[in-house]
């Protein structure tokens, strides 16, 4: 039987998480992880998470979420996270479960499902062979699991695989090729560095450029708030970013991005200011730093030469309702 939620079943979900989603990778939830990644995520929807039971007995979890002023939110529902106990775990009961989350979609008025990075509702997952460093949030489903294969079956387009990636900062240090890439791009008038509101100007400019509404909320409130964000300037005008540069509780460089404005390009800016960020970490005692890229992404030669290493792969997946 599938029912919608109740906060009677929280324990019991999560032991099925601590049992089963660890072996894809996730971090184990506690109570308070829970309460802060679901209950009072002000997305949670109890009409949209749902569990299965057998004999009274928690076998099964899924939650979505929906928010028209999320991106596509006005026509997708989000799925965050689907798992079953081993027990249970055959394609009927991941069917069940989907179906019940897509029905919720629908009703809500939705025209597709999708499984991607812009959800909010944030899956921390441990990084393979390290002492337990983990990255904040899970931008799609692993490729490795068995959901991947079931979306896959039942209809799920991969709309783009992100490539999970990692460095430990501790031997990190900028090249000699990128020290002259530096140079010569300071004799055509570009900086790299710290951005600083008293001499440089034009950040909004700079992120309305992307047309990326995430950089442009979180770099942009990063700049208002005096948080370090790596610039590229050219006569002080801010071309190019990369950051922020926060140090998180559990020893992670955060990081959200990096951009150069086109009319820019060419004068190795991407390079220098990625390794000037990971530069900019080890300064603060970073202990490392992970990141999504796309697989087709020409960025990931800039990480590789830095020294990432990809470490896990995710599935962006959609799949549009028939009208």
């Amino acid at each position: 039987m599938i029912v919608s939620w109740d906060d009677a079943y929280t324990q019991p979900v999560i032991d099925l998480w601590n049992e089963e989603a660890v072996k894809d990778g996730y971090k184990e939830l506690s109570p308070a992880s829970f309460e802060a990644i679901f209950l009072s995520n002000p997305y949670f929807d109890r009409s949209k998470t749902f569990v299965l039971l057998v004999s009274d007995q928690v076998h099964g979890f899924a939650c979505g979420c929906t928010g028209d002023d999320l991106p596509l939110g006005d026509v997708a529902g989000y799925i965050t996270c689907l798992v079953l106990s081993s027990e249970s775990r055959s394609d009927e009961n991941y069917r069940r479960m989907l179906d019940a989350l897509e029905m919720s979609f629908q009703h809500a008025g939705k025209k597709q499902a999708d499984i991607l990075f812009f959800n909010p509702m944030l899956l921390p997952w441990y990084i393979p062979d390290t002492p337990k460093h983990e990255h904040n949030n899970a931008p799609g489903v692993p490729v490795d699991s068995r959901l991947y294969d079931f979306l896959l079956a039942e209809g799920y387009t991969e709309r783009a695989k992100q490539c999970a990636m990692y460095l430990n900062l501790s031997g990190f240090t900028i090249p000699q090729e990128i020290r002259a890439k530096e140079d010569k791009a300071a004799a055509r008038g570009y900086k790299v560095e710290l951005f600083d509101p008293e001499r440089h100007y034009g950040v909004k400019e700079m992120l309305n450029g992307f047309n990326n509404l995430l950089w442009q909320k979180e770099i942009g409130q990063c700049a208002a708030d005096s948080v370090p964000v790596v610039i590229a300037a050219y006569k002080d005008q801010v071309i190019g970013f990369a950051g922020p540069v926060i140090r998180q509780a559990n020893g992670r460089g955060y990081f959200a991005g990096i951009g150069v404005l086109p009319e820019h390009e060419g004068h190795g800016l991407g390079s220098i200011l990625f390794f000037k960020l990971c530069e900019a970490f080890q300064a603060i005692e970073t202990d490392y730093m992970s990141l999504y890229t796309g697989s087709t992404n020409p960025a990931i030669r800039i990480y590789e030469k830095a020294g990432f290493k990809t470490v896990k792969q995710f599935s962006i997946m959609r799949r549009e309702f028939v009208q």
